[in-house]
């Protein structure tokens, strides 16, 4: 594609602003044929391994790279990349090693960002060309199935997840776009006849600029997830990403930029280390409708402040997901699954299995049977095809589950598997915690009823079905539950009486593209997937005619 673009000859005068360019790339006089990309899908593709690229005239220049090895991400806004701000390194989580810079400019990204979707919103055909919706989101899906891999390496890198569960994550990107690619071309709206002679018509309509408040944890799906049904429904986005994972953001916007018909201002990407450009969208009457992903605490913090404008928020929120296991449950099908339910994304997932009630019967077999499984389980880097758990996020997230894990000692838990740091070793300069699993028997403490977000799962016994169901409810959250049996009408009895929005039975964590997601209480507002993440993004509006009757 590039084969006909030449650096300039050496002896060529050089501006005092292409003195520290490692090449210019000439773009006037070049074949129409080797041009069949314009200058910012070029600066796309190569300020991936850049400190810079600067326009000069009819010229791109790379200027000199920071090291072989790393990256510069930019913030996409109005289809064009942003790399102005005060340069931040990305940690690999597993070595500490620096992999890359990003610029941190959260609060002004924000305001451009916003400015940018309200503009293509009031501008452009995208709320209102349901075929152009439907065409960009399947443009959409094959454009991150193309660059798959590529997004992989990122993400495995600096969000420490093993491939596998990298993989498992961005496998979900493409089928979740194309659904949304479906909605966008149904339920438009409604028509009826109230009385004789009138007719109403209820019109389906965008809200407007909705932001996407996305976490580290698993930032493309949770992105994606939030994002497809918003651009289905007709609105206009900014995403915002933290600066955790800025570098999977910045590749994130690449691929998205593959979109060909995809206006200008319809996705707009950021990212911060800090609150400022979160806060932004939040207070900004531009801004009609929030996408929340995060902590309980945040979205209460945040629903307050959308108060004043009276915003649409759906958020997905905090969980401590009960994991249920009777008498008659099949222990070699379950253990395994329970093992994965702690250890997946190292804990750092909504729906981690951190609670496991286990009837007196198996009491003792599934304790001991899982505490070897977790005492065998391989942490380790992704980089490491051997490694079943990656790294926590960072350090700090390492000092915070361990306080967690010794106030629970403290408070009366007992240790059946202790985890914790690896302080030793080559594994020592990065960010990783062997799982714990520990005893408790009051209900009531912290590591029962707060959420963790690591690798920490707690036992406790019940007697009876009612027991099991009172336990499992006597917590804030109620995103998720798992039910180990072999009697079905148990299964379904205590599915129908857990106070959580998706309950797996013999299983964990079955998400589809076509079935709504959300928690109970405290976990959250709205749902996710299905046809409901539709609504909340839209305005049903009502027309009322009258025409009168034709006269008989």
């Amino acid at each position: 594609m590039y084969r006909n673009i030449r650096p300039k000859p050496h002896d060529q005068k050089r501006t005092a602003a292409t003195k520290n360019a490692e090449c210019v790339l000439p773009l006037k006089g070049v074949p129409r044929e080797a041009t069949c990309f314009d200058p910012k899908r070029l600066r796309l593709a190569l300020c991936r391994c850049a400190t810079a690229l600067k326009m000069e005239g009819n010229s791109i220049m790379i200027l000199k790279p920071v090291s072989a090895a790393t990256y510069v991400a930019f913030n996409w806004i109005n289809g064009s990349q942003c790399q102005e701000g005060r340069l931040q390194e990305s940690i690999d989580p597993a070595t500490y090693d620096v992999i890359g810079h990003f610029p941190d400019c959260g609060l002004e990204a924000a305001k451009l960002a916003v400015a940018a979707a309200s503009k293509a919103f009031r501008e452009t055909l995208w709320a209102h060309d349901h075929e152009l919706r439907a065409r960009v989101l399947d443009q959409l899906a094959c454009a991150f199935e193309r660059n798959r891999d590529k997004l992989l390496e990122i993400l495995s890198l600096e969000n420490g997840k093993v491939k596998a569960e990298a993989a498992f994550e961005l496998d979900m990107v493409a089928s979740k776009l194309r659904y949304s690619a479906a909605t966008a071309l149904v339920g438009g709206g409604r028509a009826m006849t109230p009385k004789p002679g009138s007719i109403s018509l209820i019109l389906r309509q965008p809200m407007g600029v909705a932001a996407v408040i996305a976490p580290w944890n698993s930032p493309v799906i949770l992105t994606i997830r939030s994002l497809a049904p918003a651009l289905a429904a007709g609105c206009t986005t900014v995403i915002k990403l933290p600066a955790q994972v800025a570098q999977t953001a910045s590749v994130m916007a690449e691929i998205m930029a593959e979109a060909e018909d995809l206006p200008n201002g319809v996705i707009n990407l950021f990212f911060e280390s800090g609150p400022e450009g979160s806060a932004y969208l939040v207070d900004s009457p531009e801004v009609p409708v929030v996408s929340f992903t995060g902590s309980t605490r945040t979205g209460r913090a945040i629903s307050s402040t959308g108060a004043r404008y009276l915003k649409r928020f759906g958020m997905e929120l905090g969980g401590k997901t009960p994991m249920i296991v009777f008498d008659d449950a099949d222990l070699d099908a379950a253990l395994p699954v329970l093992e994965k339910a702690l250890t997946v994304f190292s804990g750092q997932f909504c729906m981690t299995g951190s609670r496991l009630l286990v009837q007196d019967g198996a009491y003792e077999a599934v304790r001991d049977g899982l505490a070897e499984r977790l005492r065998n389980v391989k942490v380790g880097p992704a980089a490491d095809p051997s490694s079943d758990m990656g790294p926590l996020i960072d350090r700090a997230n390492v000092a915070r589950v361990d306080g967690v894990v010794q106030a629970a000692i403290a408070a009366g838990s007992k240790v059946v598997e202790r985890g914790g740091p690896i302080n030793v070793g080559t594994l020592a300069n990065g960010a990783f915690f062997r799982p714990a699993l520990l005893e408790v028997f009051d209900n009531s403490l912290a590591i029962v009823q707060e959420e963790t977000f690591g690798p920490v799962l707690t036992i406790q016994r019940f007697s009876d079905e009612a027991e099991a169901i009172r336990l499992a409810n006597d917590n804030e959250y109620g995103l998720s539950a798992s039910i180990w049996t072999r009697d079905v009408d148990r299964s379904l009895r205590v599915a129908q009486a857990l106070e959580a929005g998706s309950v797996w039975i013999n299983d964990w964590a079955k998400v589809y593209d076509g079935t709504e997601e959300g928690g109970f209480k405290q976990s959250g507002l709205g749902r996710l997937n299905g046809l409901a993440a539709l609504d909340d993004f839209i305005e049903h509006k009502h027309i009322a005619l009258k025409p009168g009757l034709t006269q008989r």
